[in-house]
């Protein structure tokens, strides 16, 4: 297995042909039963979030093939990130952002068939590697399998978040890396 860490835009660019269809294998499956429509809108997204500075792309190689890949970057102080909380109101010394303070893991994706030998993990770690952050946080739907193992690599619950209208309910999650 090869893994491999991208920060050029340009670099990061140039591998959205291979990330559509894991993305779109992986989040086919339940509980997100994602269809073209949400694949359209991850294109659009990643085309948007590759090139914030400080962007973060590893890939999980296998002979060539992309079995799996995580992308991260810094929230930046616009961030609407912290909104949309179903269940709690969480302080603004909490909520503040500056571009460095917190890192946000957008998306971790391993194929199905690839699960379970570590691949995720040695992901994880590999996109965090290096992070200079205070804290790193992520959502992830509370029924699917990932919500459990993101509690085993440290993360605790901040609160239930409905980030747009319409969308599904995540588990807001964090854990703290410096200090």
């Amino acid at each position: 297995m090869e893994f491999t860490t991208v920060t050029a835009t340009a670099a990061a660019g140039r591998e959205l042909d291979d990330l559509a269809p894991v993305y779109e294998a992986v989040f086919a499956e339940p509980p997100y039963l994602e269809g073209p429509r949400d694949v359209a809108e991850f294109l659009e997204r990643y085309q948007r979030e590759h090139k914030t500075p400080g962007f973060r792309l590893v890939l999980a190689r296998d002979g060539g093939e992309l079995v799996g890949f995580a992308y991260g970057l810094p929230l930046a102080s616009t961030t609407g990130w912290w909104s949309g909380f179903l269940d709690t109101e969480l302080p603004e010394d909490f909520t503040r952002e500056d571009g460095r303070r917190t890192f946000v893991v957008m998306e971790l994706a391993v194929l199905a068939d690839r699960r379970g030998h570590g691949i995720g993990r040695a992901l994880h770690t590999a996109l965090l590697d290096g992070v200079t952050a205070e804290r790193v946080t992520l959502t992830v739907r509370p029924e699917a399998p990932a919500a459990a193992w993101y509690e085993r690599l440290g993360y605790r619950l901040v609160g239930l978040t409905q980030p747009w209208e319409g969308a599904p309910v995540y588990r807001s999650m964090a854990k703290t890396l410096l200090g």
